[in-house]
């Protein structure tokens, strides 16, 4: 049974459009993931879905009464509350039903009411508190808790201390506990370690509702669809199966395409040439081959869009063979993260930092780039080093990639800046646009262009991934490769990271 029913959709973002005539259906239990190029308008399809986006034509239709439960990257959480009672939210109508059922047992006393109704009222709301398993919510928000590494945190810790990706798990943790209908989950593994990964992987698999899933992760795709959404060329096609047999359909359907195309174009070579020849001495034959020519209906050529390149240059000035060393260095912010490390980057290391949300990876890199004072030991740096940092970044200014890109670059010219942003996978489109409407694959590609134009000894990336769509990907695996210069990187993706790094610190290895 359909649950969604899109029909006719258009979206448009300025004169720009988005989507053009949309059709796709979502079947009741189907677990479906969401994939498409950067900037392809995933998110945007998916703030539609919820109405916080109205169309310009076309219609979304869910079933009536169905629940949807969306993933929302960006929300406020207040201090003032812990762990565990933002996650009793999702319990909120079964403690109010708690709640009312103890206001009754209050009045079983007073003489002056009625005995037998208030037990008819009372056994009703135990009754469905048994049945919804209100008992158990203790036992389910511990579960899942520790399933997405929360527990670690502390379940009576104020929401209002977590970091940004922190925030993004407790979020997420409470979506599941509310277990709707639908789930439409953005990017749930960024921020999610590998162990977690394989813990959402395991339960979205054993789901029993609907879920549309966006994610650039091939394998976490791969083990929890079965089917797949492919946006592109602002359009929807529907693919049966898993990410890696749309992977083989697609390529199949373009190489049909491709050959069908070529087949085509020959033809109407071999039509226009007729046509042009014998416009006068056999006219009649000409005329008719035209009208032919007009009925063809054109095969469209396969078009993937710009591929990025990443390159990443060093400054002339050598900077040494050492970069940075660590002696009994403790980090943190009041008490210390881990134990004392004594740690030695040398020149054309390529370093992975990994560990889990909260273990300190950030603060040890901005302390080791000498951002943050370490709580104890000795930090040496070369003067000579010049460094460029990928930060992650909470939030997106207002200024188009063109203006904060030349803001950095003053001295090169317009021309030279929109080829680095083109580089980037960034289109004409694109660089005009206010950064923070970009999607944030394109938000990263933008960060990315910046590093290309700020040559650097050391470059050092926290969580350069997140966002990138596969392609973008393996262009920026290629350019750290081959970066003649040293590279400290913070992620979570060992297949992004295993084959290329020179050694891997484990976090989580220092408590």
């Amino acid at each position: 049974m359909s649950i969604l029913n899109v029909e006719g959709l258009t979206h448009m973002y300025g004169d720009q459009t988005t989507f053009r005539d949309v059709h796709f259906r979502l079947l009741s239990g189907e677990h479906a993931g969401l994939v498409g190029p950067n900037g392809a308008g995933k998110s945007t399809l998916f703030r539609l879905l919820t109405g916080s986006l109205l169309p310009d034509a076309g219609t979304i239709a869910w079933s009536p009464q169905v629940r949807v439960g969306f993933l929302e990257q960006h929300i406020e959480l207040q201090a003032g509350t812990t762990i565990r009672q933002y996650l009793e939210r999702a319990f909120s109508r079964l403690f109010d039903m708690e709640k009312e059922m103890n206001a009754i047992a209050e009045r079983f006393a007073d003489p002056g009411e009625d005995l037998d109704a208030l037990l008819r009222k009372y056994g009703e709301l135990q009754a469905l508190l048994e049945h919804h398993d209100f008992y158990q919510v203790s036992s389910k928000i511990e579960d899942i808790a520790a399933g997405l590494g929360i527990t670690e945190l502390g379940l009576e810790r104020d929401v209002g201390t977590l970091s940004g990706g922190q925030k993004t798990k407790l979020l997420l943790a409470k979506l599941l506990l509310e277990e709707p209908q639908v789930l439409l989950l953005d990017e749930p593994t960024n921020y999610l370690d590998q162990v977690h990964i394989e813990w959402l992987t395991a339960y979205l698999k054993r789901y029993p509702h609907a879920y549309i899933v966006v994610s650039h992760d091939e394998h976490f795709l791969n083990e929890i669809t079965t089917v797949i959404f492919h946006l592109a060329h602002q359009n929807i096609k529907r693919y049966a199966g898993n990410y890696r047999q749309f992977q083989k359909e697609l390529a199949l359907g373009q190489a049909q395409q491709q050959i069908a195309y070529e087949k085509q174009s020959k033809e109407i070579e071999r039509l226009e040439a007729f046509i042009d020849k014998n416009r006068i001495r056999k006219a009649k034959q000409a005329k008719s081959r035209e009208k032919m020519l007009g009925r063809i209906v054109r095969v469209e050529k396969p078009v993937e869009g710009p591929a990025p390149r990443f390159a990443f240059s060093v400054p002339s000035a050598t900077a040494g063979t050492d970069i940075v060393e660590t002696r009994d260095l403790k980090v943190g912010y009041g008490s210390p993260l881990f134990k004392p490390v004594s740690l030695k980057v040398r020149k054309g290391d390529k370093i992975a930092i990994v560990g889990e949300n909260g273990a300190g990876k950030s603060t040890l890199v901005n302390t080791l780039l000498g951002q943050l004072r370490p709580l104890g030991g000795e930090l040496l740096a070369s003067e000579k080093v010049k460094t460029a940092y990928y930060r992650q970044e909470d939030t997106a200014p207002e200024e188009t990639p063109m203006e904060k890109v030349w803001a950095l670059r003053p001295d090169l010219t317009q021309k030279e800046i929109r080829k680095v942003l083109a580089m980037s996978g960034l289109t004409a489109e694109h660089i005009r646009k206010p950064i923070r409407t970009l999607s944030g694959g394109e938000q990263a590609k933008v960060r990315l262009a910046e590093l290309m134009l700020s040559p650097s000894h050391l470059l050092v990336l926290d969580e350069p991934t997140n966002h990138l769509d596969v392609r973008a990907k393996e262009a920026l695996k290629k350019g750290l490769m081959d970066y003649e210069g040293t590279v400290l990187l913070v992620s979570h993706e060992p297949a992004f990271y295993a084959d290329w790094v020179t050694d891997v610190w484990k976090v989580a290895e220092w408590r």
